[in-house]
């Protein structure tokens, strides 16, 4: 039996790796760390920009990377366990991250910056061309 998803549709051509994505999505369901997304206008009213703000309190610049891999935003954290501490009692958990942000096509990363626990990633979204382009149809006879 043929499964029927909203991307069978004939009409949507070239969205496969759309719905491959959907589907990687749902099934990722870890919420570490948390995060705020939060647009930002342009003060020329043109475009837009987005801001990606994790929680990464404990985590040094070296013990975080932030990459892009294909259409993707990539944030990994790693912190050093360090051997020569004794605790008494550990709360706060020294624990490996990956989140994962899947990016539309044109989205370009401008930077990164860690300040007060929180690591915060801005994007840009540029205001894309408007193009009409005339097909022509030629005649078999």
């Amino acid at each position: 039996m043929t499964r029927m998803t909203p991307f069978s549709n004939p009409l949507l051509l070239g969205f496969d790796s759309m719905e491959k994505t959907l589907e990687r999505i749902a099934k990722s369901g870890d919420s570490y760390p948390p995060y705020n997304i939060e647009r930002i206008r342009n003060t020329d009213g043109r475009g837009e920009r987005l801001r990606i703000t994790l929680a990464v309190a404990g985590f040094s610049e070296q013990d975080l990377e932030v990459t892009t891999e294909e259409n993707q935003l990539v944030v990994r954290g790693r912190q050093n366990d360090e051997t020569e501490r004794e605790f008494l009692h550990r709360g706060i958990a020294s624990r490996q991250f990956q989140r994962v942000f899947v990016l539309a096509d044109g989205m370009r990363v401008l930077g990164a910056e860690l300040k007060n626990g929180l690591l915060s990633v801005d994007l840009d979204r540029p205001e894309p061309e408007r193009l009409v382009r005339k097909i022509n149809i030629s005649v078999k006879e």
